[in-house]
């Protein structure tokens, strides 16, 4: 079975020199596919396959939607399997732009019979990482192209691939123990020797929605914050600035007084957040829909199920290389609901933002 090594990061030029250096490490048994996304924004990508003696496969992927992703998508497993049923070939790398969906191809690639995703690595930029990962500059603003209603920030991007892969080549040592902050299950090295052929993907690895990271020990600082009373609306969404001040990752599970019925996800990178409904808590359904449930959110409320709130809480994890964890934890805390207070006059500046929200 064709071993593939999915390669993504947001430096075109880094990652050019890793995906060469793979190939030549692959020796003549390896093919490199490249995407052209220059024509993107006319809806054409050019493709193709190489080895080190040449190309062996061009095409011009035309679209009536200009998308990265769809792109490749609707032609990489054909492309992939084709190579495979050559056997000629010991392994694959494939360069995918940065406004790629790196999680969402492997996701696709993994249900392929005749190739399977070794590695996902992902290429870091040691002298922007720290800015792109706390910023709040937009992958549009960047000169990146990519789809036009594409509204993500770089922070996202950015850790987005940390989070999907495997391994990392960074292009300094310096930023190392920020990426293990944000991911510290990646290997992480300064060149891409040895990456080939180790088998690292394991598929369902996948960061899950309202889930926290683990608290870290490293020189990044990672708060993990919990309550079994609800948020204050309004508090909460007026320290929204302040909380993710100095952040590079926030995520997990909100409960706010005035969505009783919503569990609700924290999404942040840098100083841009996303709060959206994941859907009703565990309290408010039948056992035999559990499991279309998160298996972490079932774990975790098995172990810290309320007797009277049930799943009903709130946990994040925020970290950033200019956390002050105390004050964090002071503000996070000041932002929850007081036992005398009570819901049904609070207003809620969250409704108009969460689609399909319920207010108490």
């Amino acid at each position: 079975m064709l071993p593939v090594t999915l390669l993504t990061g947001l430096d075109d030029e880094f990652r050019g020199a890793v995906a060469s250096n793979l190939l030549a490490a692959a020796g003549p048994t390896g093919v490199l596919v490249e995407y052209d996304v220059s024509g993107l924004s006319a809806g054409s990508v050019v493709r193709t396959a190489r080895t080190a003696a040449g190309v062996i496969d061009r095409e011009v992927i035309t679209m009536d939607h200009p998308c990265v992703s769809c792109a490749m998508r609707d032609s990489l497993v054909q492309l992939l399997s084709s190579i495979a049923a050559i056997e000629r070939y010991g392994a694959a790398i494939v360069n995918v732009p940065a406004a790629g969906d790196t999680q969402a191809l492997a996701t696709e690639l993994a249900t392929a019979d005749d190739f399977r995703i070794d590695a996902v690595v992902t290429t870091v930029d040691a002298t922007t990482v720290l800015a792109d990962v706390t910023g709040d500059e937009l992958i549009r603003d960047r000169g990146i192209p990519t789809a036009v209603e594409d509204g993500r920030a770089i922070a996202e991007v950015v850790v987005r691939q940390l989070e999907s892969a495997d391994a990392a080549v960074l292009s300094g040592d310096g930023p190392a123990a920020l990426v293990r902050a944000i991911n510290p299950r990646l290997l992480i090295k300064t060149t891409p020797t040895g990456l080939l052929g180790v088998g690292l993907h394991a598929p369902g690895n996948v960061v899950e929605p309202g889930s926290i990271a683990a608290p870290a020990d490293g020189e990044v600082p990672t708060l993990v914050w919990q309550s079994n009373r609800p948020f204050h609306p309004e508090r909460l969404y007026d320290a929204l600035e302040d909380l993710i001040a100095g952040s590079a990752r926030g995520r997990g599970t909100l409960w706010i007084a005035t969505q009783h019925r919503n569990r609700l996800s924290w999404d942040s990178f840098g100083t841009n957040i996303s709060i959206g409904v994941l859907g009703p808590w565990l309290a408010d359904l039948p056992a035999d829909r559990w499991p279309a449930v998160g298996q972490q959110h079932q774990a975790r409320s098995a172990l810290e199920w309320h007797p009277e709130y049930g799943d009903r809480a709130s946990y994040l994890s925020i970290t950033g290389p200019g956390l002050e964890l105390r004050e964090l934890t002071d503000r996070l805390d000041g932002c929850v609901l007081r036992a005398d207070e009570a819901v049904h006059p609070l207003t809620d500046p969250f409704a108009p933002y969460l689609e399909g929200s319920t207010a108490a």
